[in-house]
């Protein structure tokens, strides 16, 4: 059987760990692996594709980014798009396609699947905001990035009696946020799920500033975090999927504190610093057993469903499942980080 691989929507580490193991575990399987480069781009005409073999994915596995390329092609929104992907495939002779992808491209990955189409999907976003699934590989990266570039931003917020504001991904979820916030000793962390209450944060560091002989401060913020319900800074551009471009939050927060408060505030935006680079062990093992399941799932024929983590176990869950609603901070993982506040 011949099978399709691709990789879609933003790079993240531990991507070529799944390729890797979909290889490997495809051909004990008997399973010829074609890659398709840029994502579902590459299924439009002309295919944009080449041979995975043991000996291509060799030497992949500690590398970030995707051997693959990616892209945010969302074939539904070109003009018989859908279409020339099926099309594609036929021509191709491929059998099934192993989607590896956020919400975007599994949302793709579902509705070919209600069209007639052998897929399977493998869990991947750094925002760790897919249903179904505890955890997502590259979730751990970027929050061990996240964390560390806290921990040294500490010491010149010390050292200059600065309140530092850091921006993190986050767009609709703040796990990153939450969990680099708690590991990095941050004194408010602000996310999508709770518009800011910008005399709340300022309270907070005054508090801490005043009351308890501390000239520093650390604030850390998801890059979709709204103010007092209102809209996050937005670049107005949209990609296929109908996203805005986020960034400037924590710019425009710092200069509302320091203005508010009078201590002087510095603005640190991340971007895809989280997401570039070599992943973790944890995102490596994570990735090479989301990469094993998903290829024996095409060897048991198991179409339309998600290797997704529950407990310790790597299980099959419908994608239907994965891509019907974001996974957001719940109020009780987030009053945990509340108890160090201000």
């Amino acid at each position: 059987m011949k099978i399709a691989v691709l990789t879609g929507g933003g790079d993240c580490p531990g991507l070529n760990a799944v390729i890797r193991a979909v290889v490997r575990r495809g051909e004990q399987h008997g399973l010829e692996v074609m890659g398709v480069r840029e994502g579902w781009r590459g299924l439009m005409d002309p295919p944009l594709h080449d041979r995975l073999t043991r000996e291509a994915t060799s030497g992949i596995l500690h590398l970030g980014g995707t051997i693959l390329g990616t892209s945010r092609t969302n074939p539904f929104k070109k003009p018989g798009g859908a279409e020339m992907v099926v099309k594609n495939l036929k021509s191709l002779n491929v059998a099934a396609v192993v989607a590896i992808g956020g919400e975007d491209t599994l949302g793709v990955a579902t509705k070919l699947h209600q069209q007639g189409i052998n897929v399977v999907g493998v869990p991947k976003t750094i925002d760790n905001d897919l249903s179904g699934t505890d955890l997502t590989f590259g979730f751990d990266t970027a929050v061990q990035i996240a964390t560390e570039a806290i921990d040294r931003l500490h010491t010149t917020a010390e050292s200059h009696n600065r309140v530092i504001v850091c921006e993190v991904m986050g767009r609709h979820a703040g796990w990153i946020a939450t969990w680099a916030g708690m590991a990095g000793g941050a004194d408010v962390i602000l996310i999508p799920e709770r518009p800011i209450d910008l005399e709340t944060v300022c309270a907070h560091i005054q508090r801490r500033h005043r009351s308890r002989g501390v000239k520093f401060s650390i604030v850390v913020v998801a890059e979709g975090a709204k103010l007092g319900g209102g809209e996050a800074k937005i670049d107005e551009k949209l990609d296929e999927f109908g996203h805005i471009r986020l960034g400037g939050i924590g710019q425009h927060l710092s200069e509302l504190i320091e203005k508010k408060t009078g201590f002087e505030t510095r603005a640190t935006v991340l971007g895809h610093i989280q997401r570039g680079g070599t992943p973790t062990a944890f995102d490596r093992v994570l990735g090479t057993r989301f990469g094993v399941h998903a290829a024996d799932m095409v060897a048991r024929g198991e179409w339309g469903k998600m290797a997704a983590l529950r407990g310790n176990a790597i299980i099959s869950i419908p994608l239907a499942e994965a891509t019907a609603k974001l996974k957001t901070v719940d109020d009780a993982f987030f009053s945990v980080a509340e108890v160090f506040f201000g």
